[in-house]
């Protein structure tokens, strides 16, 4: 898992998100609310939602784009349980929570290969496959 985590706010605009993932070379960006993970906003999301939309960059902000629930796990968890989930969120990053439901870190396919690689192979099977 990452543990260093970059975070946004709901009220800020997905220019201010764009320029953050560009700054840390980020695809995927955790939207936090009073320390609350509240949702995970997407270069896709600002690509293809808002700019396919023709949405301003400056004026739009993103809990305007903010669908779904945050799909997580938590850090007591495991290598399986992260793998398991990502599968049948079907998503290539998970954000992990502690038991106070704070944002510790995130955990990515990429983690996963590094530390059992069949695990890996199987979530990245399950992730491909058509919802």
């Amino acid at each position: 898992m990452t543990p260093e985590v970059i975070v946004a706010s709901p009220d800020d605009t997905l220019r201010s998100a764009a320029q953050l993932m560009a700054e840390h070379d980020l695809g995927i960006l955790p939207i936090c609310e009073h320390g609350e993970l509240i949702g995970m906003l997407s270069d896709r999301d600002i690509t293809i939602r808002a700019v396919a939309q023709g949405l301003s960059l400056d004026q739009t902000r993103i809990n305007q784009l903010l669908g779904t629930e945050a799909k997580y796990m938590y850090d007591d968890q495991t290598v399986e349980d992260a793998a398991r989930y990502m599968q049948r969120f079907q998503v290539r990053r998970l954000p992990v929570l502690n038991s106070e439901y704070q944002l510790v870190g995130i955990v990515s396919l990429a983690d996963l290969a590094l530390t059992d690689s069949s695990v890996a192979t199987e979530a990245l099977i399950g992730i491909s496959q058509p919802a």
